[in-house]
């Protein structure tokens, strides 16, 4: 298993993996301990946002749909109706107008959900690049 912080937030496209059962979401599952973990990873509510959305898209059946809302109850999920992620998400959105890069609305909310808790963001994609190190961590766990 790899030294993994002690406290992590889990982006979306990684909770898809888990979802899905898949052999990435398996390798994620054990490499960084997820299962095991004395702190329970952490999910934005904006990601279950996102998650219920994607289920439609998709047409994911009960069953699927089922394992999805299982999954959300083993996480802790965290709240975007508070100060500390309220003014990360403003501090953020600026920092990002000013150095000219752009990241989708949802993105900023789950950095701010980061920068609040002071986890460590798990994800798949390049998106949070930009703040990377400036205000969040990340862990890049690249593609299947």
């Amino acid at each position: 298993m790899t030294a993994a912080p002690e406290l992590i937030l889990l982006d979306t496209n990684v909770l898809v993996h888990l979802v899905r059962g898949n052999e990435f979401g398996q390798s994620v599952t054990q490499t960084y301990g997820l299962a095991d973990r004395t702190e329970r990873p952490l999910i934005s509510v904006v990601t279950v946002g996102e998650m219920l959305s994607l289920a439609k898209k998709l047409n994911w059946g009960y069953k699927k749909q089922g394992r999805m809302l299982d999954l959300v109850r083993e996480l802790v999920l965290v709240d975007i109706n508070s100060e500390p992620v309220l003014r990360s998400y403003a501090a953020i959105d600026d920092y990002l107008r000013r150095n000219g890069s752009t990241i989708g609305k949802n993105d900023i909310w789950i950095a701010a959900t980061v920068a609040a808790t002071s986890a460590t963001l798990l994800t798949t994609d390049r998106d949070f690049d930009p703040l990377h190190e400036s205000f969040i961590q990340r862990i890049y766990v690249g593609p299947p």
